[in-house]
């Protein structure tokens, strides 16, 4: 069964990777990168702090460091537990015609993605700080925060399909990391809630 569900993982990622033109490369390189999201996490920072003020929006930063902190660090225990080679250090992928644009490097295991999880939890921990207050209902805060959880949610995805591309991961590394982002995102931004909702009022 195992075997099995590898090798329709392999499969897919290389029906995924095969779709490449050099201006995807181009783009997938770019979604790939870390300091090139920079500007985004800078503005993702001011609309926080702006929408629920200096204390509660720092609270609201820390926890989402805290939650990619704790997906990182999950996924290097998980790939050094698993042992599961990148496609690009595997010699039977790399036979099928597995297209590499970023060698793997140092660290040839790569289950789970933390760059898929960390861009889910970015996402989620951000979304879920924008819903709270007692005018996420109302405008122009439910309209703001219906544009950004699709904008938000969509670079996430596009962030951990990039991996696919470049060839680092395999679609169940990417889809793991998915699952594991969001788990994280959502135990930690309850956790933030409640904390806010039994805070004694002044």
């Amino acid at each position: 069964m195992i075997s099995a569900l590898e090798q329709i993982d392999k499969t897919w990622t290389l029906a995924i990777n095969s779709l490449h033109t050099p201006f995807t490369d181009r783009m997938w390189m770019f979604f790939s990168g870390r300091t090139e999201w920079i500007p985004l996490y800078v503005l993702v920072i001011i609309l926080l702090i702006w929408r629920l003020g200096w204390k509660k929006g720092l609270v609201m930063i820390l926890t989402t460091a805290l939650c990619i902190l704790c997906v990182d660090q999950f996924a290097n225990l998980i790939k050094n537990s698993v042992m599961r080679l990148r496609p690009g250090c595997d010699p039977g992928m790399l036979e099928r015609g597995l297209y590499v644009l970023i060698p793997s490097g140092k660290n040839s295991y790569g289950f789970f993605s933390a760059h898929a999880g960390n861009a889910m939890a970015f996402a989620i921990c951000t979304l879920n700080a924008l819903r709270m207050g007692r005018d996420a209902k109302q405008r122009p805060w439910k309209g703001l925060c219906s544009v950004y959880s699709v904008l938000i949610v969509v670079w996430a995805v596009l962030v951990g399909f990039s991996r696919i591309f470049v060839g680092k991961h395999f679609l169940g590394d990417v889809l793991t990391g998915f699952v594991v982002g969001l788990i994280f995102a959502e135990a930690l931004s309850a956790i933030s809630r409640l904390c806010f909702r039994n805070r004694p009022r002044p």
